[in-house]
């Protein structure tokens, strides 16, 4: 269906892994509405962005990464000694200390051709700044569990279950209140940017998202821990799952009528360090009557996994045919494969590197719906898992039920209405209206 009124987007993003192709798989249901929609990315992001029809600009004073090969991974998080300092590299290389690069760029495409709405991923503070100083509405895409505190539910990072006691719930403040100060690492080059900016200093670097007309979290609010009420501004949308113009179609090697279950591994596109791992996952699969295959993407090299027989190392495929036919998915714990997983139906076997992966994981292991295993889980461990997640149709089941609910929030997702009623100024009614977004009570 066609929209009334032809409108121009302009979405800014990064080449984080995963969070690429939500943003383009809502990019792509605005071009079928008849909008206008251009994407500011890193350059290698160039062929899917058009895949969908968007007009592509890279960035030219930001980072922009000309591969998505390990060789280009400015980011390169895996090598931290502690998730903290992760994160700390996070927003030195892009969050926050290019920030004024970053803005200056979003100015100067704004200034080229004017939006209707920027939509942004809420980790490019800097966009956001350059978008209060042109004084453009802008609105924030979250592609995974939200990064920033909102009462009632676990702060991000280390994998937390909602609390259940006064003193976890005095935990998850302390926990938020350290979050808060981590983030401010990257204030100083923020402030710096804003000065530049003609804007005057925040208090706190996650202050910036309050110029942000709204927050929409792509994310199912079953698989969330969400609160009955959230702050205003804030409203899930539901996962946007696509498939990646990249990946190759899924062509079986096995025969139609294989008895053996299938077992679907996929882990980040990014590169974790995690090619030891999906060695000692083929190594569990191999003394098990199963099928598997395991997916790489540009991050691993094909002659770094040895396969046995009954596993199949491809570079890509479609997640989506892969998972139809899979018995169980094993993976790293991004939000997109999660979120695919469940859409299937499909128990999964979590193996979280960092990031936000702890916080998917506890979202599966707390609803029955898988397992979780450190990335240092043995041959033994991981072969143990899988075999449980096999035979006890508890896991199946609950994964059905939360799946159902996952599928129904894809299905339903009001993305595109939400972007439309933001580029035409509507206002929204009680407890859609941003005020202050991410401020912490």
């Amino acid at each position: 269906m066609t929209a009334p009124n032809v409108m121009n987007f302009l979405f800014t993003t990064w080449e984080g892994g995963g969070s690429v192709p939500p943003v383009l798989t809502v990019a792509r249901k605005l071009i079928a509405r008849g909008h206008r929609v251009r994407v500011m990315s890193d350059a290698c992001n160039r062929p899917e962005c058009e895949a969908v029809g968007a007009v592509f600009t890279p960035w030219t004073s930001a980072p922009s990464r000309a591969s998505r090969s390990r060789d280009t991974d400015f980011l390169a998080d895996w090598q931290a000694e502690t998730p903290q300092a992760g994160l700390m590299r996070a927003i030195d290389a892009v969050w926050a200390g290019p920030a004024l690069a970053y803005a200056r760029d979003v100015m100067a495409e704004l200034e080229r051709e004017a939006a209707d709405l920027v939509v942004t991923s809420e980790m490019l503070f800097g966009v956001a700044a350059g978008c209060e100083a042109a004084h453009q509405p802008y609105a924030l895409l979250c592609v995974n569990v939200s990064l920033f505190p909102i009462p009632g539910i676990p702060p991000m990072g280390p994998g937390l279950a909602p609390a259940r006691s006064d003193g976890e719930r005095a935990l998850h403040a302390e926990i938020t209140q350290g979050g808060i100060a981590l983030f401010d690492h990257g204030l100083p080059a923020l402030n710096a940017a804003r000065a530049k900016l003609g804007l005057a200093p925040l208090d706190h670097l996650i202050d910036q998202t309050r110029s942000a007309e709204a927050c929409l979290l792509a994310i199912s609010r079953a698989f969330d821990f969400a609160p009955e009420e959230l702050p205003q501004g804030v409203r899930y949308v539901g996962p946007q799952i696509g498939e990646p113009a990249w990946a190759e179609p899924w062509q079986s090697p096995w025969p139609t009528d294989d008895p053996r279950p299938l077992i679907a591994v996929g882990f980040s596109t990014t590169f974790q360090d995690h090619a030891a791992v999906l060695q000692r996952i083929a190594d569990a699969v191999s003394g098990l009557p199963v099928r598997a295959v395991i997916t790489l993407g540009e991050a691993i090299l094909p002659g770094e996994i040895t396969a046995p027989k009954n596993v199949q190392v491809v570079g890509s495929c479609s997640h989506d045919a892969l998972m139809r036919e899979a018995a169980l998915v094993v993976t790293h714990g991004g939000h997109g494969t999660v979120a695919r997983a469940l859409r299937h139906r499909r128990p999964l076997l979590v193996m979280p590197h960092g990031r936000d992966q702890n916080d998917n994981a506890v979202r599966v292991t707390e609803r029955g719906a898988g397992l979780s295993l450190p990335p240092t889980a043995t041959v033994a461990q991981i072969r143990g898992a899988l075999g449980r997640l096999l035979s006890e149709p508890g896991f199946g089941r609950a994964a059905d039920r939360l799946g159902a609910q996952v599928a129904n929030d894809v299905e339903t997702s009001p993305v595109v209405e939400d972007l439309e009623a933001l580029a035409a100024g509507a206002r929204p009614g009680p407890g859609e209206r941003p005020a202050k977004v991410f401020c912490p009570a």
